[in-house]
């Protein structure tokens, strides 16, 4: 390993963008959010060290035995986030990084880029959910944020859009990109000059003179990309130093040195290009899931039985590396039948509030061989109900939080020991009287009242009253009584007495209040009086009670003026079926 002579941001971007710099398979992706990019960027103007890079020389000869990915150079939170594979069949040497990955993708999109992260309350089904943002920089005024101390100057990813709407006399937005088309000082000040930064007040032009100056320094004149070259060619040796150099900066999850290690050690497949897109698979399923890498590779050490299933370095060898690969197949069958199981119970990204709660069911339907029908058949009815009782009951009773394999490898025992049905009993007896117990007692019931609508768990605890729901159609979480009509004015219009007022609004978004409805059903309703949209609905009396026996609806006046009475007896139904169904 030896030191080389530095060189500039604009050579190093313009590496990057000539495909000159490739990653070797055992990089991470991108993992930097924008903010980091902005400190990197004020790091330079501030002449402060950036830290070094390592760099790999692999031979033209050589470089087909191994992979290597291309930079993400317009990131897409959604729908770009994966470094596509590098051709290497051309006649130049490969120059690979194994350490500043980061910080030069960063560069690259602060520079030639592009981040697209999702804005606050937009779903994320919606593309405009994810506009496109460059990197700008504020020539008027250093960086004002309290909050921020460590940061000078005022770097931020905006749309163009936003960076003409908001120039104001505090803010000036210039893209950071267009230093690149700037070759000498002359350029720069004629910049300034026909920008009309010069005819500003003598203390804001001098700004916007040094800030602009100073970021044409950096980037085209100054040799900050310090690095060192490796030369060697021994894969084991590469990520014995990629493992050492990358404890730094933003530290490698266990996840990323998993993935890592498999991507150096798999034979026949490619471990990154497999792992992250059977990720991007499972999370399109039904209407969209959250999973990630870690839950693929921790599913992974448990349905491969290996005795410890930490995600620690010593689990990461190269024979239980193998071993995955082995049975990759397998265990991408019994992951993804699980996440159709699961979908099929109405669970999505917003609801499933803890992944681990799928390993064991996935681990029983490895150890059955993963029937395909296990979804609709008929024949798997009853087990499909007590493997939906196990999910339902460990995300009430939060199992899977604190330390995970504590659940995850009695479960597996018990599983590995019973799997002619899913066993259900047998889990439960196991944890009976224990901190991780997933039985509940008559405190723990009421405490499920307390679920209100927004909450995470409110889904698992509904899902509890509609053991037989179909939810091949879209259900909403619907106010029986609608939200609308709690308005204090609407109350008192009605008739509510003051002193009873608090009681409606308190009660309005808690369990009591909630059902499931089906989203056509539940557009039609709507901000109707529920006793007026029931009738008008469900015509017949027998129509009627059908619908409020399934909704745990009960037989008093179901007008807003008697809400008191009706949340307390619809509470004595649904505390009936949760002593039914949650006691075990």
């Amino acid at each position: 390993m030896s030191f080389q002579t530095p060189i500039t941001v604009k050579e190093a971007v313009d590496n990057v963008h000539a495909k000159k710099y490739l990653l070797p398979a055992i990089q991470r992706e991108l993992v930097w959010d924008t903010l980091q990019i902005e400190r990197l960027f004020d790091s330079l103007m501030r002449d402060y060290p950036v830290g070094s890079f390592l760099f790999w020389y692999v031979d033209k000869r050589k470089a087909h035995e191994f992979q290597f990915y291309e930079f993400i150079r317009d990131y897409h939170e959604r729908d770009r986030k994966h470094n596509p594979k590098a051709d290497v069949k051309g006649e130049d040497d490969i120059t690979a990084i194994l350490d500043g990955q980061q910080r030069l993708t960063a560069l690259y999109i602060g520079l030639r880029g592009t981040y697209a992260y999702k804005e606050h309350m937009k779903r994320w089904d919606n593309p405009a959910a994810f506009p496109q943002r460059k990197l700008y920089l504020n020539l008027l005024k250093k960086y004002s944020n309290e909050e921020e101390i460590d940061l000078e100057y005022d770097f931020l990813f905006l749309t163009d859009k936003e960076a003409q709407e908001q120039r104001d006399d505090d803010h000036f937005w210039f893209r950071v990109g267009d230093i690149l088309q700037f070759k000498t000082h002359y350029e720069v000040n004629t910049y300034l000059v026909k920008s009309g930064l010069m005819t500003m007040p003598e203390e804001v032009a001098v700004f916007a003179n040094e800030t602009l100056f100073n970021l044409f320094s950096v980037i085209h004149e100054e040799r900050v990309i310090n690095y060192f070259l490796e030369k060697g060619e021994e894969l084991d040796k590469v990520l014995n130093i990629f493992v050492r150099v990358n404890s730094g900066g933003t530290p490698l999850s266990h996840s990323d040195l998993l993935l890592s290690i498999a991507s150096a050690s798999w034979r026949d497949r490619d471990a990154r290009e497999e792992i992250t897109g059977f990720v991007d698979e499972v999370n399109k399923v039904r209407n969209g899931f959250n999973f990630n890498k870690d839950f693929v590779l921790k599913t992974c050490l448990v349905l491969c039985d290996f005795s410890d299933i930490a995600f620690k370095v010593d689990n990461f060898n190269k024979r239980n590396m193998l071993s995955i690969e082995k049975q990759w197949e397998e265990i991408t069958e019994a992951v993804r039948l699980t996440v159709n199981l699961v979908a099929s119970y109405g669970y999505n990204r917003d609801t499933l509030v803890s992944t681990n709660a799928l390993i064991p069911i996935a681990y029983y339907l490895f150890k059955n061989g993963s029937p395909h029908n296990f979804v609709y058949a008929s024949e798997f009815k009853e087990d499909r109900s007590r493997v939906q009782k196990w999910l339902v009951a460990s995300l009430l009773k939060r199992a899977f939080s604190g330390t995970p394999d504590n659940v995850l490898r009695p479960v597996r025992q018990v599983i590995d020991k019973n799997h002619d049905g899913f066993p259900l009993e047998q889990i439960v007896e196991e944890f009976r009287g224990k901190p991780k117990s997933i039985t509940f007692n008559g405190d723990e019931i009421q405490n499920l009242f307390l679920y209100y609508y927004g909450s995470q768990y409110t889904f698992s605890t509904l899902a509890v009253l509609y053991p037989t729901l179909d939810f091949k159609n879209r259900f909403h979480l619907d106010h029986i009584h609608p939200r609308s009509s709690f308005k204090r004015r609407n109350l008192l219009k009605r008739g509510i007495p003051e002193n009873n007022i608090g009681f409606y609004l308190n009660e309005v978004d808690y369990l009591a209040n909630l059902q499931l409805l089906e989203g056509p059903e539940n557009i039609e309703k709507r901000d109707k009086d529920f006793n007026v949209w029931l009738e008008q609905t469900y015509p017949t009396p027998q129509s009627r009670r059908d619908f409020m026996e399934k909704h745990y609806i009960p037989d008093v006046d179901l007008r807003l003026n008697n809400f008191e009475q009706f949340v307390a007896e619809r509470k004595k139904l649904m505390t009936a079926k949760f002593e039914n169904l949650l006691r075990l």
